[in-house]
């Protein structure tokens, strides 16, 4: 058998590991244990138990003379410290906040402070203390231009246009979701989709073909359909 166990030790202030010899006796404990527990030699009670979660008392450590050893004590168990005179040694009265007066302010008492964390966001307008964005939302602009009409798509090549057909003409999902889109399908494959935009479709046509566009990139008027008139070249 070990003459060293390990073994957890409570009282109402503390609870620790500690490792004992079995050949220390009772009284030399208790002199160790004023140190750790606060709880003076002469006023303390030393019940072995086998765990924190079993209450049955082993043994009662009442004989100063007798090593740990006798008492059978092993590694893992409990050594349970209780104070004869709690109310001469403060003890338990550390950890109890019920006997602790709290500190409560009013609405009005709080909201004055000047050190809160309430004073903190308003001086700094955070939070709901933040200015509020004031500017009124983009009126959608009446656009006049008939879906199903010709048209030409302004490009970012000088000289040249796109020619198409107005498929759409509204507010869309994409993008900032203000202001109106129009919806053109191309003559030609010169387009960004096929009418559909991030799942969402708002007209048919071939991939490749349709694009949208803002209503002041697009002219509509009497555009005939643009081909490729092979004969012009040898």
């Amino acid at each position: 058998m070990s003459g060293v166990v390990s073994v957890f030790v409570v009282s109402p202030d503390t609870k620790s590991e500690r490792r004992l010899e079995l050949h220390t006796t009772v009284e030399q404990l208790k002199g160790k244990l004023e140190l750790i527990t606060g709880i003076p030699v002469g006023n303390q009670i030393i019940k072995l138990y086998n765990s924190e979660n079993d209450p049955t008392v082993l043994a009662e450590l009442s004989d100063d003379t007798k090593p740990l050893g006798f008492y059978g004590l092993r590694s893992l168990q409990l050594l349970k410290v209780d104070d004869l005179n709690p109310s001469a040694t403060l003890t338990g009265q550390l950890t109890d906040v019920s006997q602790v007066d709290k500190f409560e302010l009013t609405s009005a008492e709080y909201e004055a402070r000047a050190d809160t964390v309430l004073a903190f966001k308003q001086r700094n307008k955070v939070g709901r203390f933040a200015p509020k964005d004031e500017s009124k939302p983009t009126p959608v602009v009446d656009v006049n231009i008939p879906i199903g009409s010709r048209c030409e798509v302004e490009s970012t090549e000088a000289g040249f246009s796109k020619r198409g057909t107005v498929r759409f003409v509204g507010l869309t999902k994409f993008g900032t979701g203000e202001g109106v889109w129009v919806g053109v399908e191309y003559d030609e494959p010169f387009g960004k989709n096929d009418g559909s935009v991030q799942g969402e479709r708002y007209f048919e046509c071939r991939p490749k073909y349709g694009v949208f566009v803002r209503p002041e990139k697009v002219k509509v008027g009497d555009y005939p359909e643009e081909g490729i008139d092979l004969d012009e070249e040898m």
